[in-house]
């Protein structure tokens, strides 16, 4: 999908007869968001079951459980020319978006929006595995959602 004068190209997967998901829409306002303005950028979004999330994150980070969100930033070799910066790939657990949500009290669609630029933002590069890394990721993550109307989630 393309919209306005930056090109953000976004294709969101629904791999998963889970209801309800957010709209296109809503995924593209919150990539946006957490792109900050960029000119040009593509990713995709792929929204899944909890057994695809455990194989994938079995398989890359070593857990043998589903989790929210995983992030495949995009490794292409330097030879490689693309016209649109190519981000890589978000995997997300909607069964899970929706228990987590319900657990910690908080509207199912901003945690979608807080989980969709927590994954846009690992692929840029972020990252929250030291304390330093993750009090700027947080503080980043705080800002855009506020920028949406959506209360800081760690509050």
């Amino acid at each position: 999908m393309t919209a306005g004068p930056s090109r953000i190209e976004l294709a969101v997967q629904r791999a998963t007869h889970w209801q309800p998901l957010p709209s296109d829409a809503q995924f593209e306002l919150w990539v946006r968001t957490a792109l900050r303005g960029r000119e040009a950028a593509e990713l995709t979004i792929r929204i899944v079951d909890r057994g695809e999330s455990r194989a994938f994150n079995r398989q890359y980070r070593g857990k043998d459980a589903p989790t929210n969100v995983l992030s495949f930033p995009a490794d292409l070799p330097a030879e490689v020319e693309v016209e649109v910066n190519l981000l890589g790939d978000i995997l997300m657990c909607a069964p899970l978006v929706a228990e987590e949500a319900r657990e910690q009290g908080k509207a199912e669609q901003a945690h979608w929006a807080h989980l969709t630029i927590h994954g846009v933002l690992h692929l840029l590069g972020h990252d929250h595995q030291e304390t330093v890394d993750a009090e700027v990721m947080e503080g980043l993550e705080i800002a855009l959602l506020e920028s949406l109307g959506i209360a800081n989630p760690y509050g």
